[in-house]
């Protein structure tokens, strides 16, 4: 639901930096909430897309290239334009899996050991592009490991499954 008001604007509206309208190929760049914006070493943003049927990683095909173009290229425009921070300092990626499902991309400091930003959970959004535009259906097809702690739900289901 704070995905929603966020692009409802019923919430932060005031914190948006900023939106590309387009209910298909949209969304809201705002700053994530463990980002004080006092410093720029660990600045960390997240871009909401507005298409709410797309939730994570394993449904993008070609079809979202024009989305994920758009999140990438503006995103980078008004960090630099914002917070004078240029794109060759910017780690830009997304989760699998992700933390909430509706689909969102984290743009961060490079600088900045971000939760959840290494290789076994981040996939650069550079590469989810390039992977797409090789092969539409890459994300259904992959094998895609991430680590998971022992006190995380999806975890215990895996043991409940004997498949750990």
């Amino acid at each position: 639901q704070w995905v929603y008001n966020i692009l409802e604007k019923k919430a932060e509206a005031d914190r948006i930096v900023h939106e590309n309208p387009d209910p298909s190929n949209g969304f809201v760049l705002v700053p994530d909430l463990k980002w004080n914006q006092n410093q720029l070493d660990d600045l960390y943003l997240i871009a909401l897309v507005h298409r709410r049927e797309v939730k994570s990683l394993r449904d993008l095909t070609a079809e979202h290239l024009p989305l994920l173009r758009n999140v990438l290229q503006e995103g980078k425009e008004a960090i630099v334009k914002r917070f004078g921070v240029p794109s060759s300092q910017l780690r830009i990626y997304l989760h699998y899996q992700p933390s909430y499902h509706h689909l969102h991309v984290h743009f961060t400091a490079l600088g900045y050991d971000a939760p959840g930003s290494s290789v076994e959970r981040a996939h650069l959004l550079a590469d989810v592009i390039d992977n797409l535009a090789m092969d539409s259906m890459y994300y259904q097809k992959r094998a895609l490991t991430f680590p998971l702690r022992a006190d995380e739900p999806l975890f215990k289901k895996f043991q409940e499954a004997g498949k750990v």
